[in-house]
């Protein structure tokens, strides 16, 4: 049985951040893979702020070239919208019922995690791996216990991917936030002016 780490985002665009946790949790876990489940729409974005699937999954794949442990899986993409990560583990299981999936999540998940579509079946049926990240909320008393949820010392990530839309917008330079071939990708096609 192999351990998959998932790990769920529009990634809008996939920045250093992610791949220093992709990294870290290759190198300082259990998790034998990492697939990448592009999400098209999540239930708490707006649609209109969202590139389309296929830029975001070409900045993928530039971003991971050469990574053998990590992959893209766009399952999401075929599934109804919005996307409810419950039924998203219900079909990675039925499409892959001898792997163990575990979610790879920021500890901003934790706050509103009760407030995700049948929270209770995905704590059932899965491991959470919880990185650190700038939370404005107290995260209930019942995740911080739960024996299914394990709190990494994974490091601090302070970028995010709506700073870097914001930085081409105002026409700065994203080159410290992104892999080089990402950031030359993004102004060759002209993405999020």
């Amino acid at each position: 049985m192999q351990k998959i780490g998932l790990f769920f985002g529009t990634f809008d665009p996939i920045h250093k951040g992610h791949l220093k946790l992709i990294n870290f949790f290759i190198k300082n876990s259990d998790v034998e893979f990492i697939w990448l489940i592009t999400t098209p729409q999540s239930p708490f974005k707006n649609k209109k702020e969202i590139q389309s699937s296929s830029s975001r999954l070409e900045l993928i794949s530039i971003a991971l070239k050469g990574n053998s442990k990590v992959k893209i899986n766009n399952i999401e993409l075929g599934l109804p919208k919005p996307n409810y990560t419950y039924l998203t583990l219900r079909e990675l299981q039925k499409q892959y019922p001898s792997n163990k999936f575990i979610l790879l999540l920021g500890a901003d998940n934790m706050v509103n995690f009760k407030k995700w579509k049948a929270y209770n079946e995905i704590l059932e049926n899965h491991e959470l791996y919880v990185y650190p990240r700038k939370i404005l909320d107290t995260i209930p008393n019942y995740f911080i216990k739960h024996p299914k949820i394990y709190w990494i010392n994974a490091p601090f990530i302070d970028a995010s991917s709506t700073d870097i839309r914001n930085r081409i917008k105002n026409k700065k330079s994203i080159s410290d936030l992104v892999p080089k071939n990402v950031c030359d990708s993004i102004l060759d096609k002209k993405l999020y002016i």
